[in-house]
Formats: C-alpha cells, sequence, structure tokens
C-alpha cells in the first residue's frame, strides 16, 4: 500500500494528515495519482490541480510524469501557502 502524506492546508480540507491506499493500476505517474485522488470530488479536485500543488515521492520533489507505485511514500503540499 502507498501511504499518502498531506501538509499544511491540505490537511484541514481533507479531515487527515495521512492515509494509506492501494492504488488502482490506472495509477502509473504524479499525474494519474493526482486525477484519482480528484475523483473524490469536492474539495478533492478544487484542491489537488496540478499547478496547485507539490508531490514528492520517497522525500524526492516529483514532476508530473514521475512513476508512482504502491511502494511508496507520497506526500502533496500546496504550491503556495496563503
Amino acid at each position: 500500500m502507498a501511504k499518502i502524506l498531506y501538509f499544511s492546508i491540505l490537511v484541514d480540507k481533507f479531515g487527515c494528515s495521512s492515509e494509506e491506499v492501494s492504488l488502482p493500476g490506472s495509477v502509473t505517474d504524479v499525474r494519474t495519482l493526482l486525477a484519482w485522488l480528484r475523483t473524490r470530488g469536492g474539495v478533492w479536485e478544487k484542491s489537488l490541480q496540478e499547478d496547485a500543488v507539490k508531490v514528492t515521492l520517497n522525500r524526492q520533489f516529483a514532476e508530473a510524469g514521475t512513476a508512482v507505485n504502491d511502494k511508496m511514500e507520497i506526500a502533496i503540499v500546496p504550491a503556495r501557502l496563503g
């Protein structure tokens, strides 16, 4: 399972600071991960636009096309604070 950590204002918006999820086969990179999380709708859809967040994989900043898998620690932080 992948561990996803949320930081800053995202914790308040989502009501959690982390979760463990099994990524579906359609999630292959950062771009598809964010798209999958946005399917939750509401605040998830609004908050997880690609230009609104930065993503780290195993504590290294990642680009939209960087591969993702279930064994990674994923962190999502707002691109801008405030």
